[in-house]
């Protein structure tokens, strides 16, 4: 398999106005293929413009695999797919060091981890010793293999995928990977309207294949990623941020509440929304719009609650409405002080 050459000169500097735009067109192009699922495809690019990974969490034929490569088609990003099975084993996705006997020496072959964008496929079908090894990419943007370490194409994104229900031969993923998945979402089944037109558009096209053009290129979605830290998060808001997710830790039903991470995955998301919306600055809104996502999948529950079929979304919801929202005034206040402008 090649390998992904270095990303070009970075490209311009873009406002937040030129960033939503094109974020606009990329999810206009996107919506030509997924149907009635505009939160959620607008939610995973929030969750790739904040350079995080992406777990999608639902059942088979619900397009999870279609958003990923329609994405990366529109993006013009290079785009590998890794499906997970039980015998998958970590150097089938690292790549190894193969001995070439015409020049008597080992060269190594990469393996799908080198790319941009990853489809990692029923991600925890995989045993516990191959998901390590994607820990690594996904927290290092590197992977070490036979001593020597080798840095990963930028951007590197992964998108997995798992099914909440089907759980013989797979391997929970442990909360050290969990938590560093930026958000947790599922796609859900689609209206009536909107599976008609999946139907009629099939039809229209005489073709199971989507042709979709790209809208941006890799050197733009690096400088649409670098935008972010132009968004401003006032200290009002952050302290709200910290708020919410402080109050995950100290609730009776909750085990383990939501780690620092899940606080930067917080703002990193609510500054994606911001600039999704067009504003160079984060309000309340931003941050209850992404908090679930956010936050639910970096909680553990009492076991005793997931028998009666507590979910950590309930909790996050719970949190967002007992812990108060900034007003006005305090944003006002915030921005004449420390970090303000």
């Amino acid at each position: 398999m090649s390998t992904p050459g270095p990303a070009g000169p970075p490209a311009a500097h873009l406002s937040t106005g030129e960033v939503a735009e094109r974020a606009e067109a990329v999810l206009a192009e996107v919506g030509r293929a997924i149907v009635g699922k505009r939160d959620v495809v607008e939610l995973v690019l929030a969750g790739m413009l904040a350079s995080g990974h992406v777990l999608l969490e639902d059942f088979p034929g619900l397009a999870k695999t279609l958003i990923v490569r329609s994405f990366a088609q529109v993006m013009g990003l290079d785009f590998a797919r890794a499906q997970f099975t039980p015998d998958l084993m970590p150097a089938d996705i690292t790549g190894s060091s193969v001995f070439d006997q015409a020049n008597a020496s080992f060269s190594f072959q990469a393996g799908p981890v080198f790319t941009n964008l990853l489809l990692a496929d029923e991600v925890n079908r995989a045993s516990p010793r191959t998901q390590s090894a994607l820990l690594e990419a996904m927290q290092e943007r590197q992977v070490t293999v036979d001593g020597v370490t080798r840095k990963l194409p930028k951007p590197f994104l992964v998108v997995a995928t798992q099914n909440p229900i089907e759980l013989e031969g797979t391997y929970p993923l442990p909360e050290a990977q969990l938590d560093r998945f930026v958000l947790r979402t599922s796609v859900g089944y689609p209206g009536a309207d909107a599976e008609w037109e999946v139907l009629a558009r099939r039809i229209e096209r005489r073709s199971d294949e989507v042709v979709l053009r790209q809208v941006v290129g890799r050197d733009e979605v690096l400088a649409m990623q670098e935008s972010l830290e132009d968004v401003y998060v006032s200290p009002a808001i952050g302290q709200y941020m910290v708020a919410v997710v402080g109050a995950t830790r100290g609730r009776p039903a909750v085990e383990i509440g939501a780690s620092p991470r899940g606080s930067l995955a917080l703002m990193l998301l609510s500054r994606a929304k911001a600039v999704l919306a067009g504003r160079d600055f984060v309000v309340p809104e931003d941050v209850k719009a992404v908090a679930v996502p956010a936050l639910a999948h970096r909680l553990r529950l009492r076991p005793d609650l997931w028998v009666r079929g507590e979910r950590p979304e309930t909790v996050i919801e719970a949190c967002l409405s007992e812990v108060p929202v900034p007003t006005a005034d305090d944003l006002e206040a915030g921005a004449g002080g420390p970090g303000g402008r």
